[in-house]
């Protein structure tokens, strides 16, 4: 018996000498710490600029600000993600567009190029679960159309892409389209130990747009340019965020290695995650799919199988978005029709979360992998049915 949660944070002795300096420095919102932690995430990103926030959410929200997103105009967004990643959209009045997803969880290109129409502004690919989206295909859509990118982050945090777009070379997500937007949340590969979030971009205006928005529309203490927000980061947290991003890149080296040793233990017993030629993961999640027995629900019966043995498990996520009351109180008040997506659909039912997280051991994740496995070899006391996988 093993206790094993699903994910851990990051918590060091040089995070907590950081936490004191900035306690003994005596400032606390967007100052040295906060600077220099923006210049080193667009340094790590590969763009000009990194605006902090208060949450990826509300960096989002202050982008399409900057973008000047209005009430009808439509973005082309997978409905299966985090609801946070089409929220801000709905606040801007603006239609979520939603299309279905391909093997890797992320954007089908085919269905983006058949949702445009006249009112489609521009298109939110996320990188789940630390997957990047096909963006040559997708930038390239955008670029005929004459239509924004956004690149949702919020879960990829140091993943790269290597296509035709980057010339056959790695480049981190975030770096491509018109923005990207990353999330700090505890779970996440880069964490700041509570909320907070950043929106990176080449564009100067823009930037210097997000900024004012963030912090009351000035460009001085008591000159408010326009009307804005407190949308703004903190000293405390930007220090934290500093010393775990030199830890990044290690800490995602660490999260392959054990994605593969997974793939490796389960390859014949469920549908383990697809990684493309053009990825490089990261493993903020890894997601499997569950069929077959333990029927009539074959994941539930799973999860609490796992439960009972200590396994932490997790669902991203049971409901996807189009489906989602807010959703659908939001088209229905404006006359708009719900789509019909039954990939997304089917995989709400399949996917589950096991546990991933760097300090993760090759003896915990042998203890996971053969706990599913006895899972499957005594399905038919689950289903009441013979066993009908290895």
């Amino acid at each position: 018996m093993m206790k094993i949660p699903l994910s851990k944070p990051l918590i060091n002795e040089e995070i907590k000498a950081a936490v004191l300096r900035v306690i003994e420095s005596g400032n606390f919102i967007l100052g040295k710490e906060c600077e220099a932690f923006e210049n080193e995430l667009a340094a790590h990103t590969g763009t000009r600029y990194a605006v902090l926030t208060s949450s990826c959410t509300t960096g989002l929200f202050l982008l399409y600000s900057a973008l000047g997103l209005r009430a009808g105009d439509e973005v082309i967004v997978p409905s299966h993600t985090a609801f946070p990643s089409i929220e801000p959209i709905l606040h801007h009045g603006a239609k979520p567009s939603f299309v279905d997803v391909d093997e890797t969880f992320t954007l089908h290109p085919a269905h983006v190029a058949a949702a445009i129409n006249s009112r489609t502004v521009g298109i939110l690919p996320v990188h789940l679960y630390g997957h990047p989206a096909n963006l040559d295909e997708i930038l390239c859509i955008a670029r005929r159309q004459h239509l924004w990118v956004v690149e949702d982050c919020a879960q990829a945090q140091g993943a790269a892409y290597q296509g035709d777009i980057t010339g056959g070379r790695l480049r981190k997500v975030g770096s491509f389209g018109t923005a990207g937007a990353f999330s700090f949340f505890p779970s996440k590969n880069l964490t700041v130990l509570g909320d907070g979030g950043c929106i990176v971009a080449n564009d100067d205006s823009l930037a210097h747009k997000i900024r004012m928005l963030r912090n009351h529309g000035r460009e001085e203490k008591y000159v408010h340019k326009i009307p804005g927000w407190n949308m703004r980061f903190n000293e405390i947290q930007a220090a934290v965020g500093r010393v775990a991003l030199r830890e990044l890149e290690d800490r995602n080296r660490r999260r392959r290695k054990i994605a593969l040793l997974y793939n490796e233990l389960l390859r014949d017993v469920v549908s383990t995650p697809v990684e493309r030629a053009y990825a490089r993961a990261v493993y903020h999640m890894y997601v499997v799919r569950v069929e077959g027995p333990g029927a009539p629900e074959p994941r539930k019966t799973l999860q609490s199988f796992l439960q009972e043995r200590g396994v932490a498990t997790g669902i991203h996520y049971p409901l996807p978005n189009h489906l989602q009351p807010a959703v659908e109180h939001f088209f229905q008040s404006r006359g708009w029709r719900l789509p019909a997506l039954p990939v997304t659909e089917k995989m709400a039912h399949e996917i589950l979360s096991l546990p991933m997280y760097p300090e993760l051991t090759a003896e915990a994740v042998d203890f996971v992998c053969d706990s599913v496995k006895a899972f499957f070899c005594n399905a038919g006391s689950f289903a009441g049915s013979p066993q009908t996988s290895s």
